[in-house]
């Protein structure tokens, strides 16, 4: 017979596994916003000297922003979202990993 305190445990033992992967998610996201910086500006840094023409410069500055711009924001609404939602998003997920572990033991 399942108990009270059986769901009660089985609750926290889920909320607890979708706090470790919403953190991991947020981690990862962060490292790639994080290494999409510094590739851009590493690429910008590296060809500006090669760049002659002022307006060349110019746009090249306006899009490297640009890039970095819309691109931190994409991700930024994403955690949003997973914030927003992360007991839908990974509890679903959980429920399809611990479906596919039992499958592999059988």
């Amino acid at each position: 017979m399942v108990t009270t305190q059986d769901i009660k445990s089985a609750v926290e033992d889920l909320d607890a596994r979708i706090d470790r992967m919403h953190k991991r998610d947020r981690l990862g996201a962060l490292a790639f916003v994080i290494a999409l910086w510094i590739t851009v500006l590493f690429a910008l840094v590296s060809v500006w000297p090669l760049v002659t023409v002022s307006m060349l410069r110019v746009i090249l500055l306006i899009s490297a922003g640009l890039v970095l711009v819309f691109n931190t924001a994409s991700i930024w609404a994403m955690l949003s979202h997973y914030a927003d939602d992360r007991d839908f998003i990974y509890g679903l997920d959980l429920k399809h990993l611990d479906e596919m572990r039992r499958q592999k033991r059988i």
